[in-house]
């Protein structure tokens, strides 16, 4: 069952979301873009995330927020600026109780049918529990106008400690965040969009399959974005390491890839225990040979690119930059 709260005046048809991406192309300007945003249950932070993108210097054409089975005040928050800003569409999903990964996906696929109708260059994701400068989005815009190849991009995930946002640990400029994240409307339609995937990784899937379309990825460390909860604390830290190995291993990660990356990452929290948790979930679908939802193709591509990361390392190449693949 879903719900849709659109604001007046501005109802929506929905219908073939594919037909209406390839209409009126003539109308665009090179500067029109639109968000999605999924929330569940980010009462604490949505609010923050919903002033932020209405601060910025250049506004979305829409901006579709849909509420994945919330149960605190999200959906009472999001309707309240609906009510008062026309471009917002909210979209109220039900689902049953608890963490789901690919209920994100699920989420989007079922929100981006509310861009019917709306003419747009570019189309972006925010998530419900970030902030982002007031001209956030028109530099993202611009560093997409400097390189026509440029696929997606986003700024570098800042996390609080001590009182003070400091830049993330996995942050790189090849490894692009979906926290606040912009895509050419035409790389878009040619990766298929945001995909559903049981242990997440949407982001990631989406930006291999750029690069596999010869479409270049860029996070920018300039552009600073605000997390407001640590990666992996909305849940039992051991448990968020665990289905990340089993997402590496879902899409084909190499193991001796996978091997490096977790000794890489002894330090980050929890201590050893993350690291070792990680691999042990990679070695646990191995073991059971878990079916992979991905192509041979993009198993090939991610293992050729994460060998050549391997063979940097041992050449003497930062260790960091080499091993940190996806950016989580």
């Amino acid at each position: 069952m879903s719900e849709l709260r659109a604001i007046p005046g501005n109802n929506v048809d929905p219908g073939s979301y594919s037909k209406q991406m390839v209409d009126d192309r003539q109308l665009l300007t090179n500067r029109d873009y639109v968000l999605m945003t999924a929330a569940h249950n980010e009462e604490a932070f949505i609010e923050k995330t919903i002033k932020s993108v209405l601060a910025q210097t250049l506004l979305p054409k829409r901006w579709v927020i849909v509420s994945d089975g919330s149960t605190d005040r999200t959906d009472e928050i999001i309707e309240s600026y609906a009510r008062e800003q026309q471009l917002i569409c909210f979209l109220k999903l039900t689902r049953p109780a608890g963490r789901q990964f690919a209920s994100k996906g699920i989420a989007l696929q079922k929100g981006v049918k509310l861009l019917e109708g709306v003419s747009f260059g570019f189309i972006g994701n925010i998530d419900a529990d970030i902030a982002v400068e007031p001209a956030y989005f028109a530099t993202l815009l611009e560093h997409f106008e400097r390189d026509p190849q440029l696929g997606l991009a986003a700024g570098f995930i800042y996390e609080e400690s001590d009182g003070v946002f400091r830049s993330r640990a996995a942050n790189r400029t090849d490894s692009i965040p979906h926290a606040a994240q912009m895509v050419r409307r035409e790389c878009y339609e040619m990766i298929g969009g945001y995909s559903i995937f049981k242990y997440g990784g949407e982001d990631w899937y989406a930006q291999q399959c750029a690069k596999m379309n010869g479409w270049h990825a860029e996070a920018i460390p300039e552009l600073q974005i605000l997390h407001g909860r640590h990666t992996g604390t909305a849940g039992n830290l051991l448990k968020h390491q665990f289905r990340l190995g089993r997402l590496d291993y879902s899409f084909g990660s190499d193991p001796v890839f996978e091997f490096l990356k977790c000794a890489v990452r002894i330090s980050e929290r929890p201590r050893l225990l993350g690291a070792l948790t990680r691999f042990l979930g990679f070695a646990w679908s191995s073991a059971c040979r878990e079916s992979r939802p991905v192509s041979n193709e993009f198993v090939q591509f991610l293992r050729k690119e994460q060998r050549s990361k391997v063979l940097n390392m041992f050449r003497g190449k930062s260790r960091d930059n080499v091993l940190r693949l996806e950016n989580r």
